[in-house]
């Protein structure tokens, strides 16, 4: 993980300049995490070094956070599951005594750009849900052994591990302390988690939300906010039991062999980002940024342990690596580049033969975690507050497991035959649907992509569903509603230039609350909730007087003056 241009924002204006930002790390590279397997169990152990913020300017006193801390669990989570198939069950604890967490530093938020803020905190959820996500699909249950107080993210980071063991000491508390101190809420899922995944009933919740000094002890386990308390001498062996237990009723292999997150292999210029697989240009000029993705012409390996023998170059986990990666630089680096055009290339039999392979060895634990981690990125995208299209043209392979890449665009334009001026002797274009598009990866509503696109519209999915398996023409697709529109070479050019500069012409707020009330059709999820509640009432409560201004709670806190609150309700 690295910084550079590392200016820090001295105003919450979002015209302050920001740092640039990258994702790379490594167990070796860690300042403030520590990982340590032991059989079974891992443990990580959070000990934040207080000089080591990912940009000047605040002390990340108490075990508080910030990005850089966020990257390196986002990192190590990632290499459990894949690095350490051995590993059945996680505790996450703190290496400071009497402090487990003091949750994200206030410092940093009060002096960070908004868009900052909300990149920190969408980037924090994703790796919250991450870790749900390795409990429920890959038998690696995350135990928080609360080892002292647990303040707003802190608790957070808690209550996504899927079991919360608190020591009981007379002093350490839980708490979500951000409404009563900071005017602002718990930004990674606290609320929601609390109500929804913990099951605090409303009341108590409302209480718990507003006691800055939280709850401890017995109350803290009979209102449901942990599962058990532990005086200091017998806390370890609890948790170490609990540890044990959950290890015991893990799927994970016992004697697999884990695969190595070797460092990626790209090239940055001020007009591209480039990778073995995936290409992106920068047009600054236009708003844009234009995304290839090449399947490759080899064929895939044999069978389970030839993919797990390819490691980090087996294609499916390479292409969802760099893809991952390019997504997090450019969300949080280049805000001004507000629309992504995606294009996939390369064989149609390889990327069915890849897809088949998906499909066929899921049950793996290799594969599975691949096709966990595809879930995962594509979750991603989901949330990313840019306007996505795909552009489906002779050469594409917008198929199975990659056809979801198109269907996760908010349009998506096929051409109608070829390009009789460039190459008339082409294939024209198909996408084939397969059972990758109807459940391995849903989104965060719970639905796949096509229930979302035909939401209320059975027929319109079943006939579809239909044609499941097969290559489908751009008459088809446009027939099936597959695609938003289906032109032939004299206007599609044009038709694409007016739809992207029209895009860029357009109110990016207005752009990122349309097209996250588009995506998320049908029921809520606790995802849903999460990010949609941080999309609208935390990005507005982040930039209202009442915590941002010179005399709010974020300004305010630490000086021992109160804020200034303006009293209207809105």
């Amino acid at each position: 993980m690295t910084v550079t241009d590392s200016t820090p924002a001295t105003t919450a204006d979002d015209h302050a300049p920001s740092p640039v930002v990258d994702f790379d790390t490594s167990p070796s590279q860690y300042r403030h995490w520590r990982l340590e397997t032991d059989g079974p169990v891992a443990t990580l152990y959070l000990q934040i070094d207080p000089n080591g913020g990912i940009v000047p300017g605040y002390e990340l006193k108490m075990n508080s956070y910030d990005l850089g801390v966020d990257i390196e669990l986002y990192d190590a989570v990632q290499r459990l599951r894949f690095e350490h198939p051995e590993v059945k069950s996680v505790v996450v604890t703190s290496g400071l005594d009497r402090m487990f967490c003091a949750g994200a530093n206030i410092r940093m938020l009060a002096a960070s750009p908004h868009s900052w803020k909300v990149n920190f905190c969408k980037f924090t959820n994703e790796t919250r849900n991450g870790i749900e996500d390795a409990t429920a699909n890959s038998g690696q249950t995350y135990i928080a052994a609360v080892n002292g107080t647990a303040a707003g993210g802190g608790y957070e980071l808690a209550v996504a591990c899927d079991q919360i063991v608190l020591i009981d000491d007379g002093s350490s508390a839980v708490s979500l302390p951000e409404v009563p101190l900071l005017g602002v809420l718990p930004g990674t899922g606290g609320l929601t988690r609390v109500v929804d995944k913990r099951k605090v009933r409303k009341d108590r919740a409302d209480i718990f939300a507003t006691r800055s000094e939280g709850v401890r002890g017995d109350t803290a386990v009979t209102w449901g906010l942990v599962d058990e308390v532990a005086k200091g001498s017998v806390f370890g062996d609890v948790v170490r039991r609990r540890a044990e237990e959950a290890a015991a009723s893990s799927s994970r292999p016992d004697d697999a062999t884990g695969v190595t997150l070797t460092p990626l292999q790209r090239t940055s210029t001020d007009t591209s980002i480039e990778y073995t697989t995936v290409k992106a240009e920068l047009d600054r000029a236009g708003a844009r940024v234009d995304i290839t993705i090449t399947v490759p012409d080899q064929a895939p390996p044999a069978d389970a342990a030839a993919a797990l023998a390819q490691g980090a170059e087996y294609w499916p986990l390479r292409l969802t690596r760099e893809l991952d990666d390019l997504i997090l630089r450019l969300r949080t680096n280049e805000h001004l580049l507000g629309t992504w055009v995606f294009r996939v290339v390369g064989s149609h039999e390889t990327a069915l033969a890849y897809d088949a392979q998906l499909r066929a060895l899921a049950d793996d634990w290799f594969i599975n975690e691949v096709n966990q981690y595809y879930k995962r990125t594509m979750k991603r995208l989901d949330v990313t507050s840019r306007s996505l299209v795909s552009v489906i043209e002779p050469g594409s392979a917008f198929d199975g497991f990659l056809a979801e890449i198109a269907l996760a665009s908010d349009r998506q334009y096929m051409l109608d035959g070829v390009y009789e001026d460039v190459d008339p002797d082409a294939e024209p274009a198909t996408i084939t649907l397969t059972e990758a598009n109807s459940g391995p990866f849903p989104m965060g509503n719970g639905l796949t992509r096509l229930q979302s696109r035909f939401y209320g519209h059975d027929d319109d999915l079943a006939a579809v569903d239909a044609v499941r398996g097969t290559a489908i023409s751009t008459e088809q697709a446009d027939e099936l509603g597959l695609v938003t529109m289906a032109l032939d070479d004299i206007d599609f050019a044009d038709e694409l230039r007016i739809m992207l500069e029209e895009r860029a012409s357009l109110s990016p707020d207005a752009l990122t609350g349309m097209e996250a009330n588009h995506r998320f059709v049908g029921p809520e999820t606790v995802e849903t909730k999460i990010f949609g509640r941080l999309t609208a009432w935390q990005n507005w409560i982040f930039i209202r007087p009442n915590a941002s201004g010179p005399e709010g709670a974020l300004r305010r806190f630490g000086t021992g003056q109160r804020a200034d609150y303006d009293e209207k309700r809105v």
